[in-house]
């Protein structure tokens, strides 16, 4: 999956849950659950999917764009939020 970020997002994210957004690229979409975050109106649609990436639960917070997936935030799941959402 080809996943586009802002660098400044990237240093936030890094910072906050050492994880890239570069590494959302190995994060597989298609065995997550994804659900539109509608939490909030961020002015665009979002999208929260949960899954598991080597074995550890995540949580990626993207948009859907053109031909790429821009990756917003990328972080550590609790065990605990996965087993609301897994199938």
């Amino acid at each position: 999956m080809e996943v586009d970020f802002d660098p400044n997002k990237d240093a936030r994210n890094r910072a906050e849950h050492g994880l890239s957004l570069a590494d959302a690229a190995e994060f597989d979409l298609t065995n997550a659950v994804i659900e539109i975050d509608g939490r909030k109106d961020y002015g665009e649609v979002r999208y929260r999917a949960f899954g598991r990436m080597a074995g550890k639960a995540h949580c990626l917070v993207f948009t859907i764009g053109e031909y790429t997936v821009r990756a917003i935030s990328f972080r550590r799941a609790h065990e605990k939020e996965l087993r609301r959402y897994e199938r």
